[in-house]
């Protein structure tokens, strides 16, 4: 057959050839979606901006000028994107998904400016949901008066019977009422590893400090299913909303990545999640054992820890006594042998190591820990989490062993306030200090460690630049001289985030290949003004090529 076939070549007229082969070089492809006049970040090695992009089966068939899309490619839809700007699919690098969803479902207690205004929106809260525990998120005592933190007096006057537990905006403190107390069987003069049992006058304030907060949180009865599909759909909602398309949720059990991961398959959950299994026995029994897992919405292929607690409520682990407590040094929330066992084990898997760390001493630990395993050169990704205080003379091991920093500038702007009081001038000097550690690797992601900080990207974006608050506080920024540039701000939030997932080679950036996850926004993000970075709009969010936020571009849609 190939000879006959040569033969038939051979004879045939040259015209008749010509004209076939530029009638079929010339045909154009069919794909499933073009959107061209547009100003495309693709976010590749080059930066490159093009104009127009070509999708098929949900991923990115070609990039280039309208004319080479047009011409080359034909789609049952086109977008004319009018001079609109497209970037890669935000993603957050440090979150909490699903816990921002099942906050959802409780009071929110954030940019409460006293601890009455607190009581005030708890009260309201009860009076619609009149039976079960009252829980609530969000309280910030650093926003009040005398910055103290509170007691469970009031609680108790309120709430005699009903069990209460609110938590602190950074997820590492609470305060719980009496009734809450009672049944988790919490006494004064109670100790536990990593965590406090706050008292006054022998008495409990009811303020929980770290592993504290779970000998009360587990005894919180489990919601139903349809109730957490509900939460987790608006939780979704909200994130297509502002442009995010990947989320990371740092430490999750099993049982919860299994549900997630379950509505994804069912179709009544899109976003696209890269879990961190949570430091538990059933995690690592499991995953270990059963390695990595992976669609084309779910990564499960580390696991994350915690050294220590939260600045904001002094359980950061410090080298040097908190400069607004005398002798208080913060602490490690287990033994240093444990992280140590934990590293040893996880470097024989193909798993990261995700670390929590948040005080000079904590991040000193965990650096030091992974140094001893991971070999110069290697591209394991292990990462520690935050890194928001880190000694001069320990930055240079993540660039010696290839450490990932995972941070997130909007900590920076909302504590810039009041971090100067507990760490002192010295020490402040080199926390958040992105830029420094950005150079250690060459590159860095960015998150927002939701519902710690608002989900919405475009606010990371302006406090990794600009370093400042929404009023423009403090003039020239808060420490400068580690903001970020544009384009490292937007790698940081794409590619960069991906990267630290181990998913680069799928999505982050605008590259044939890759998932067609996109955002649609109505300013150019690398020129416009601070201010019109905060006002700018989200106006399309698309994941393989779906469109998952509506938006007034359907009008144009052809």
């Amino acid at each position: 057959m190939q000879h006959a076939k040569f033969r038939l070549i051979k004879f045939t007229p040259f015209p008749f050839i010509f004209l076939f082969m530029m009638s079929y070089h010339h045909a154009p492809h069919s794909v499933d979606l073009i959107i061209y006049n547009g100003h495309i970040y693709t976010v590749d090695s080059a930066f490159r901006v093009v104009q127009a992009m070509a999708i098929v089966q949900g991923k990115i068939l070609a990039t280039g000028t309208d004319q080479q899309i047009l011409q080359q490619y034909t789609a049952p839809k086109k977008i004319d994107l009018q001079g609109k700007f497209v970037y890669p699919g935000f993603i957050d690098a440090h979150a909490h998904f699903y816990a921002y969803a099942l906050s959802l479902l409780s009071v929110d207690l954030t940019g409460t400016k006293t601890w009455e205004e607190v009581l005030q929106r708890l009260q309201a809260f009860a009076r619609q949901h009149p039976e079960g525990w009252l829980l609530g998120r969000g309280w910030d005592q650093n926003d009040w008066p005398g910055q103290q933190f509170p007691d469970r007096a009031e609680l108790d006057r309120l709430f005699p019977d009903r069990p209460v537990l609110l938590t602190r905006v950074d997820g590492h403190a609470a305060i719980a009422n009496g009734a809450a107390l009672r049944q988790a069987g919490i006494r004064p003069g109670d100790t536990i590893e990593g965590g406090l049992f706050m008292s006054r006058n022998g008495c409990l304030t009811g303020v929980l400090i770290d592993n504290a907060v779970e000998r009360v949180a587990r005894m919180v009865p489990s919601l139903n299913d349809s109730l957490k599909v509900q939460a987790l759909q608006e939780a979704e909602k909200r994130c297509f909303t502002v442009g995010l398309t990947t989320v990371a949720d740092c430490g999750l059990p099993k049982h919860t990545i299994d549900f997630l991961d379950s509505l994804q398959r069912a179709g009544q959950l899109r976003v696209r999640i890269y879990a961190m299994a949570s430091d538990d026995p059933e995690n690592y029994a499991y995953y270990l054992k059963h390695g990595p897992y992976q669609t084309d919405r779910m990564h499960v292929c580390a696991f994350k820890l915690y050294a220590d607690g939260a600045l904001g409520s002094r359980g950061a682990c410090l080298l040097e006594p908190y400069s607004d407590q005398p002798g208080w040094y913060g602490f490690l929330l287990k033994d240093k042998a444990y992280f140590d066992s934990i590293a040893h084990l996880l470097i024989h898997s193909p798993f990261q190591m995700c670390t929590h760390a948040i005080g000079d001493s904590a991040n000193r630990v965990i650096l030091q820990i992974y140094a001893s395993v991971l070999k110069p050169g290697n591209d394991r990704r292990w990462r520690i989490e935050h890194a928001q205080v880190v000694h001069p003379d320990d930055i240079h091991l993540f660039g010696d062993y290839a450490i990932i920093p995972s941070v997130q500038p909007t900590h920076a702007t909302s504590d810039m306030y009041w971090a100067g009081e507990r760490l002192g001038v010295q020490r402040l000097h080199y926390a958040y200090a992105f830029q420094d550690l950005l150079r250690q690797n060459g590159w860095i992601p960015l998150g927002t460690d939701f519902p710690v900080e608002d989900i919405d990207p475009r606010k990371t974006f302006y406090a990794a630049i600009f370093r400042q608050d929404a009023n423009g506080y403090p003039p020239g920024g808060f420490q400068p001289e580690n903001a970020l540039t544009r384009e490292q701000a937007l790698c940081g939030m794409t590619i960069w985030a991906a990267r630290a997932q181990l998913e680069d080679a799928e999505k982050g950036s605008l590259e044939p290949g890759k998932f067609a996850d996109f955002v649609v926004m109505d300013q150019d993000l690398m020129h416009a003004k601070p201010y019109q970075v905060l006002q700018s709009k989200v106006l399309a969010t698309f994941i393989a090529g779906q469109q998952v936020f509506p938006d007034e571009l359907a009008k144009t849609t052809k």
